[in-house]
């Protein structure tokens, strides 16, 4: 079964590696789904800073890998159906989604947050797992634990705050001046403002540290990890020496799709307890102009391409 798709299709493409300079929207082929694949009519795409480092034997590539959208063609899969509301991050190693079509793996796509409106969606997918595998999965952070959370107000951090606060976490964030009451309002009990003060001078021992700046925060973070307890980054490698002297499991990650996660994610949506921050939200036409504001700013407001209507 399936819905109309044209043969050709708007596409945000890459032609050098590096800046936003190479990037092009151009005509190119609809892509066909391979069995296991569903094809989604794209509805909204979210970026990322540090996409478009491509090597050049992969280029052109279509950026871009969370999308919200509608299910045009599922012939020989068993997740999803044509017409469906769905949302996913995709695998890193193919082209993206920044186009008005996406052959993606239906084992990644999970029905849409009714709640929200498919720009927000696609928000949603990257940060929020994320934050789910470094919290849960990596962390083993249950409730009633303490969890220190560096970057708080950030694109994954954000989540973290709300993902934590939701499973019954004592939640600490760190963050700086400028946000350290957005980070309050979304659900930390003890925010402390890493730009005037040493967070290890106020922080009591935690169950875990779930890192998304890396650098100093994460250098110093063992000292406030219990005995046993487990640091956590998913912005680079924890020091071995520094980690094993306290007695402490550290683990760096790199996110990965899950179809699952993202459906326990989006009923945490619908029920009013997740939601994402949007930076701003472009045209497909003006992508060049969005990665080009995506390499200028930090924080946690993600920027979005609106490729098509509802």
């Amino acid at each position: 079964m399936a819905l109309e798709a044209p043969e050709t299709m708007r596409a945000v493409r890459v032609h050098a590696p590096g800046g936003a300079g190479s990037l092009v929207v151009e005509e190119v082929a609809t892509p066909q789904p391979a069995p296991g694949e569903a094809l989604v009519r794209v509805h909204a795409a979210a970026i990322t800073r540090d996409e478009l480092e491509w090597p050049e034997d992969r280029l052109p590539a279509i950026p871009s890998y969370e999308l919200s959208g509608v299910v045009a063609v599922a012939s020989e899969v068993d997740e999803v159906t044509v017409g469906q509301r769905v949302y996913a991050l995709t695998a890193f190693d193919r082209d993206g989604v920044a186009a008005e079509y996406a052959a993606v793996p239906s084992r990644f796509l999970a029905s849409k947050p009714h709640a929200l409106d498919h720009v927000e969606c696609a928000a949603i997918p990257l940060a929020a797992l994320s934050a789910w595998q470094g919290l849960f999965e990596h962390g083993a952070l249950e409730s009633g634990q303490r969890v220190l959370i560096h970057g708080a107000a950030g694109g994954v951090g954000h989540f973290a705050v709300q993902l934590a606060r939701h499973r019954g976490a004592h939640v600490i964030g760190t963050t700086s001046t400028a946000t350290v009451e957005a980070v309050r309002g979304l659900g930390a009990e003890q925010v402390i403002d890493h730009t005037a003060t040493r967070f290890e001078d106020w922080v009591e021992p935690v169950d875990l540290v779930f890192d998304t700046t890396g650098g100093e925060r994460l250098e110093r973070s063992p000292a406030v990890v219990k005995p046993g307890g487990r640091l956590v980054s998913v912005a680079s490698e924890p020091q071995v020496e520094a980690v094993s002297a306290y007695g402490i499991k550290a683990v760096y990650f790199v996110v990965e799709p899950s179809r699952e996660q993202l459906a326990a994610i989006a009923g945490l949506a619908d029920a009013g307890d997740l939601r994402p921050t949007i930076d701003r939200i472009f045209p497909l036409a003006e992508a060049r102009a969005a990665f080009e504001r995506s390499l200028s700013i930090h924080g946690a407001g993600k920027i979005v391409l609106r490729v098509s209507e509802e």
